[in-house]
């Protein structure tokens, strides 16, 4: 399983005045699929991005839910329910091939890369609004990627199609949150994706998830 640090980030100077008045995202709602499954087709390798990506948008949900907290920022607010219906779609399919896992309470991951990353983006987000506002966007960038890696990776079409789902949210929140930054005058640069998948997602209207 590929391993990833978070290089040092860019300070940007958004300030709490002109975050308070961006418009909300749009909820992705991310459905689950009920597709047929066959046990058969699930690998060791297909259990493990599962219970890996269990953890990386709990990671989401849990430092969005912390972030609302200090800010009240729209995005947070909204994408915070996003997410735990991202955890439910991983959780279904855990259920449904009888994978054990657990979710530990807010703030606290099974996973030690998923631990460092939730303390480094609390500490970085308490700096101001718009730090955490990169946050977001960071998060949202490692997610799209990560979740192209277990696609490309699996042949199981459940698999396939719940983290396509789930990648299609993590794009609309991506928009969302570089909108946000990007109304203060200020730039996200990428740290996953490259320029040109990044600009291809920015520049490309939100999009519908699911059937």
């Amino acid at each position: 399983m590929k391993s990833r640090r978070i290089t040092q980030f860019k300070n940007i100077g958004l300030t709490l005045l002109s975050l308070a008045t961006l418009g909300a995202c749009d909820n992705d709602e991310t459905p689950i699929t009920g597709t047929e499954l066959n046990v058969t087709d699930l690998t060791l390798e297909d259990e493990n991005a599962l219970l890996f990506m269990l953890e990386e948008e709990k990671l989401a949900r849990d430092t969005y839910d912390f972030l609302d907290g200090l800010y009240g920022i729209n995005q947070f607010a909204n994408i915070k329910v996003s997410e735990q219906s991202h955890v439910n779609a991983v959780v279904e399919l855990l259920d449904q091939y009888q994978i054990d896992y657990t979710i530990l309470p807010y703030g606290e991951f099974a996973n030690e890369e998923m631990q460092k990353l939730y303390d480094q983006f609390v500490e970085k987000g308490q700096i101001d609004a718009g730090n955490a506002l990169e946050v977001g966007a960071t998060i949202e960038d490692l997610d799209i990627v990560d979740l192209g890696t277990f696609i490309d990776a699996t042949a199981n079409p459940s698999m396939i199609n719940v983290f396509k789902s789930l990648q299609c949210g993590s794009r609309n929140h991506l928009r969302s949150f570089v909108r946000a930054i990007e109304n203060s005058g200020e730039t996200y640069v990428p740290q996953f994706l490259t320029i040109e998948e990044y600009n291809a997602i920015v520049d490309s209207a939100n999009e519908r998830c699911g059937p």
